[in-house]
């Protein structure tokens, strides 16, 4: 297949690229690495009259390192984030970005596209929600704030409004006795997950959060998650899987066999926490 005819355009700044959006009255698309929108044009999944290239507007491409917060702008590279040249400070970071599909991708890839995708099965949204990440939107003209975790709304659909462009992610920076785990279950390296699951504990500020993503929807985020492992440390052997299970029917989650790859992603993510914070 090949895709339908389409214009491109080249934003010169984010208030271009958002009256270009609200012009074409649901017409176009946003593309900066189009890792995957590059597919679904090809598969004419999506049927854009334009397409508005926002890869050159400078603030979309900054990396910000402070003490207590990383900040990435939205068309920051995987593979940037990977090498450390973007969010060193949040060691978590690097360890997804060097499991997202192959180094090709990663290469063009940006953290942003893949959280405006919102493919269920993308490693981003599961571990920046479990990190309590927020995303800064813009219409152009003014902004706001919507935590990561509320930003999928559903398979592939976002709480974007139309003309609105995710512009940067902050996420916080754990303290230096934080502990997390992430997991990611595929049948080969390279591959959508199957299931993923992070763990982050920071005692120092109260923090004891899960996420499970590679669901029908939107990631699972469990801001307190203390008492899925019976208030003590975070461990599998201490996961009340029976909660868990509820949880995930209450969510959408499928039963079974891939019910049971969430279960287990999120204990050996707990482990792995659990495991970290041993050395710290």
């Amino acid at each position: 297949m090949k895709p339908v005819a389409f214009e491109t355009v080249r934003a010169a700044s984010l208030a271009e690229a958002s009256r270009l959006l609200r012009e074409a009255g649901g017409g176009a698309k946003l593309v900066a690495g189009g890792q995957s929108l590059g597919p679904m044009l090809n598969l004419r999944l999506a049927r854009p009259r334009l397409l508005i290239d926002v890869a050159g507007i400078a603030e979309l491409t900054v990396a910000v390192d402070a003490a207590d917060q990383v900040v990435l702008g939205s068309c920051v590279t995987t593979a940037a984030v990977e090498d450390g040249r973007a969010g060193d400070a949040i060691p978590m970071l690097a360890e997804v970005a060097g499991h997202v599909a192959y180094r090709a991708v990663r290469n063009r890839g940006t953290v942003g596209g893949s959280l405006c995708h919102a493919d269920p099965a993308a490693d981003w949204p599961t571990a920046l929600a479990a990190l309590g990440a927020d995303v800064i939107i813009s219409d152009g003209r003014t902004e706001r704030s919507v935590p990561v975790a509320g930003f999928a709304t559903g398979a592939f659909e976002t709480a974007l409004a139309p003309g609105e462009i995710l512009v940067r992610i902050r996420v916080p920076v754990p303290s230096h006795s934080a502990a997390w785990g992430w997991v990611k279950l595929t049948r080969k390296a390279g591959e959508f997950a199957l299931a993923n699951a992070a763990v982050l504990v920071d005692h120092e500020r109260g923090i004891c959060r899960i996420a499970i993503g590679a669901l029908r929807g939107p990631p699972l985020v469990v801001g307190d998650a203390r008492g899925l492992f019976g208030g003590g440390p975070v461990g599998a052997g201490a996961l009340d899987r029976v909660a868990l299970n509820r949880l995930l029917g209450a969510h959408g989650g499928d039963g079974g066999t891939e019910r049971a790859l969430h279960v287990t992603a999120l204990a050996r993510a707990a482990d792995r926490a659990a495991a970290v914070r041993s050395r710290t």
